[in-house]
């Protein structure tokens, strides 16, 4: 039985067909946790955008930008964020799927010569009468998450200001390994790279 909280079958498919098994673990053990630290909350509070990832009752994906003023959205406790919805093309996409599904995946970015990225996959709620409403010019609905899974990405391919990235494979060139392949945490189970 496999007792992980990223992955499923699908995933160790691939896994194990690229050699990443240990890899992927070892991620989960070291980069996974369920409540926000101090430096999540900064990162995000901080951020002026985000990706909110959703499905309807049958699985029909769909993923939608959300974006506001660097404080939008606030880590409303250990496990939990809130952010605002904001009158939009009145298609309710996302937030019409959070009420047939409420499993949702958040991706914070920050771009540029500082790129990071952060995960945030939980559970959300929409109300039209949530007290932040109060502390949310222009919201017509607060979304909270509970978070299940909060864990940083690798930021390789997010591009630099010139719109690149030193990572992104190239004809004729060797790749460029990301530094922390090396960490002592990870060396053991990076698995050789895959050629096509």
């Amino acid at each position: 039985m496999d007792a992980s909280t990223l992955y499923h079958a699908g995933n160790r498919e691939l896994q194990d067909a690229f050699g990443s098994r240990l890899l992927a673990d070892r991620l989960e053990q070291v980069t996974l946790h369920r409540t926000f630290t101090d430096s999540d909350r900064a990162f995000i509070e901080g951020a002026a955008f985000f990706f909110l990832a959703t499905a309807d009752a049958d699985g029909r994906p769909d993923c939608s930008f959300k974006g506001g003023l660097p404080g939008f959205v606030t880590v409303t406790s250990a496990d939990e964020l809130a952010f605002p919805d904001y009158d939009g093309n009145g298609m309710f996409k996302s937030l019409g799927n959070v009420l047939a599904n409420p499993a949702v995946g958040l991706l914070f970015i920050e771009m540029g010569a500082k790129a990071k990225r952060l995960r945030v996959n939980g559970t959300a709620t929409v109300s039209q009468d949530d007290p932040l409403m109060a502390a949310s010019p222009g919201a017509q609905l607060i979304v909270r998450v509970k978070a299940e899974a909060i864990f940083p990405n690798c930021p390789r391919y997010i591009p630099a200001p010139d719109g690149t990235s030193i990572y992104t494979p190239r004809e004729g060139e060797a790749p460029v390994e990301p530094v922390w392949k090396e960490f002592d945490v990870f060396r053991d189970v990076v698995p050789p790279r895959a050629r096509p």
